[in-house]
């Protein structure tokens, strides 16, 4: 399966942007599908996960309530609505993959659960 992330860009503090992750090359009903962000100089860090199969989603603390991931399976697309956007968001932004449906809810929050990366997409959210 191939990623294709899209929607980033350059918002205000409050503003709200909605990120979509296109998948390809097979059908997607079956793995786990996720975000992760990396600000300039820091780690890549978990922001959200679904599990496709069952719907079941996950959030970084950091974001939780402020962010919504959700899936399409006609159009095989993950997207995260980012509404109450704040200075600290701003990073590039990763979608994820990983086929399977027994993940335990810590596993689907850690990087090296996922062996498919997009290309990231640039949010910059301004003070």
């Amino acid at each position: 399966v191939q990623l294709q992330a899209s929607g980033g860009g350059l918002v205000q503090a409050g503003d709200s942007l909605t990120l979509t992750c296109v998948a390809s090359g097979r059908p997607i009903n079956t793995y786990a599908m996720s975000w992760f962000r990396q600000a300039p100089g820091k780690e890549r860090e978990f922001v959200s996960a679904i599990n496709w199969s069952s719907g079941v989603t996950y959030y970084a603390d950091s974001v939780k309530g402020r962010f919504s991931i959700s899936r399409n399976n006609g159009k095989s697309t993950v997207s995260l609505q980012m509404d109450k956007l704040e200075p600290e968001d701003t990073a590039v932004y990763y979608c994820a993959a990983r086929y399977g449906s027994a993940f335990r809810p810590w596993d689907l929050t850690q990087r090296p659960t996922y062996d498919v990366w997009g290309q990231g997409t640039l949010v910059t959210v301004s003070s």
